[in-house]
């Protein structure tokens, strides 16, 4: 993605046990590279998961002495546990992290290695100076930036054809399909009230894209109105009555806990069109049969204005501040980053590569092309704007999906919900920003 507004926030605070050799001293570079044994950690979906433990493959044939212990899951549950492994001291070497984590555990640019030391294995000249602000708190390195995503509209192209359906354009045109498709009992899209913050994230877009304001400033300033919360719930509601998505009760009782990817109603057709990420629609494409998934329009109001979509660092790695063995966690990071066959081997599972060397390496190879890229150009083609990290805390979401139960289980309207969010996000937001 070639447009930014450039961010300034950063990461997260680690203390680690490493199973190294040879210990350097006082944990500073020393530009050499000895046999160890450090971990990496990250979250995804299968293909995410088997692109890396190939490339993990790749690189010990490369280096045998410096083995790479894998640690991996589902994004569900992995902020906490990355948390608790923090607090207690036995975080990874290297991590996978989220945007929010700049905030939430590195608040001075102190709880991460500053990667700007370690330029005798990481290679940063080729990365845009706007793509490495991404990562800085206070002017310090933090973490480096894979890629930057956003979420795009994504269709089963099948149930679409049998039903003589277009992908929407605009949003009316989505609350028309909600009733045509209401008689064969199939939802045009569906969204996921689970940590992923799908459904607020859609109706964010929506009132952004009316009232010209933003949800949440860059330095954690709220600015949507109590009205325009209150217009955000309206927004899903309309969508569930119009049968666009299912409610959360049906969601619930079909799928339990399952993530949307998972669940039977997306994989029989039932759930005809996803929200998603487009570094990670990959767990999606694989769930159904091969060239099944579309990329539609990003949806705009009937006067054509496709305003309010946004963008942010898809995933970034770090370093652990207390790593016993920066050269060498920097010499992974390096490859995963900047090897030319290793970007070959990952792909697009975790976005275009914001590295210019890993691009073109996927260019050449005839690889930087499906639905990822397809996100991407249509994003590039909007007035996008960067996600705030403040929107993608863990109290912030849980804000959001208590809301919009609430709506959904008809347990508030919503401007009684919209006044108890509206105060609550204020709250958080002055009393504890960080959280």
């Amino acid at each position: 993605m070639k447009k930014y507004l450039i961010s300034a926030v950063s990461l997260c605070s680690i203390i680690i046990l490493s199973a190294c050799s040879n210990e350097k001293s006082k944990n500073l570079p020393d530009g050499k590279l000895n046999p160890c044994t450090i971990r990496f950690s990250w979250w995804g979906g299968d293909d995410r998961h088997k692109a890396t433990l190939d490339a993990i493959e790749l690189w010990n044939k490369i280096h045998p002495e410096i083995e790479i212990v894998p640690e991996y899951g589902g994004w569900d549950g992995w902020t906490e546990k990355v948390s608790t492994q923090l607090s207690g001291g036995t975080a990874p070497d290297i991590m996978q992290i989220n945007y929010d984590w700049l905030i939430s555990f590195s608040p001075d640019g102190k709880g991460f290695y500053d990667l700007s030391k370690l330029s005798e294995h990481l290679d940063l000249t080729v990365f845009d100076s706007d793509i490495l602000s991404f990562g800085k708190v206070d002017n310090i390195l933090n973490a480096v930036t894979v890629s930057v995503s956003g979420r795009g509209m994504f269709y089963n192209s099948d149930v679409y054809r049998r039903l003589n359906a277009e992908y929407p354009k605009t949003w009316n045109e989505l609350f028309e399909l909600g009733e045509k498709f209401r008689g064969e009992d199939i939802y045009p899209i569906d969204l996921d009230i689970q940590s992923g913050g799908t459904a607020w994230y859609l109706a964010v877009v929506y009132v952004q894209q009316q009232t010209g304001r933003i949800f949440l400033s860059m330095d954690g300033e709220l600015g949507f109105t109590e009205e325009d919360i209150k217009l955000a719930l309206d927004f899903y509601k309309e969508l569930e009555n119009k049968h666009v998505i299912r409610t959360i009760d049906i969601r619930t009782d079909e799928d339990g806990s399952a993530a949307l990817y998972q669940s039977p109603k997306f994989i029989d057709g039932t759930i005809a069109g996803v929200l998603e990420w487009g570094s990670s629609v990959g767990k999606y494409e694989m769930a159904l049969p091969e060239g099944l998934l579309e990329a539609g329009p990003m949806l705009s109001d009937d006067n054509g204005n496709s305003t309010g979509w946004m963008i942010k660092p898809s995933v970034l790695y770090a370093i652990s501040k207390d790593t016993k063995y920066p050269d060498e966690a920097a010499a992974f990071m390096n490859f995963l980053l900047n090897d030319e066959k290793c970007a070959e081997v990952l792909g697009t599972t975790r976005g275009i590569p914001a590295s210019h060397t890993a691009e073109k390496s996927l260019e050449l190879s005839g690889k930087l092309q499906g639905l990822v890229q397809e996100n991407d150009i249509l994003l590039e083609n909007l007035d996008t704007i960067t996600i705030s990290p403040y929107m993608e805390l863990a109290r912030m979401k849980s804000f959001y999906n208590d809301a919009i139960e609430k709506v959904s289980y008809e347990k508030a309207n919503t401007s009684e919900a919209a006044h108890e969010m509206y105060i609550s996000i204020n709250v958080s937001l002055y009393q504890s920003p960080q959280v």
